[in-house]
């Protein structure tokens, strides 16, 4: 879903790794959790790209 404008959850400082196989992708801001990035659930629910989107620190482009 990143093409659509939605930010890349995996260089998201809300963005985390589950232990639980089922849903094994969390935000940590939103309370999201499941098996695709939190961005998609985020551009499904409210129909455009997460407002939330904050770069980790020390990533490079």
């Amino acid at each position: 879903m990143e093409g659509r404008g939605n930010p890349n959850c995996l260089r998201c400082e809300h963005f985390k790794i589950t232990w639980d196989p089922a849903f094994p992708r969390a935000c940590l801001l939103f309370g999201f959790k499941g098996r695709s990035l939190p961005s998609a659930g985020v551009f499904q629910a409210a129909g455009r790209a997460c407002p939330a989107f904050k770069p980790k620190p020390g990533l490079k482009d």
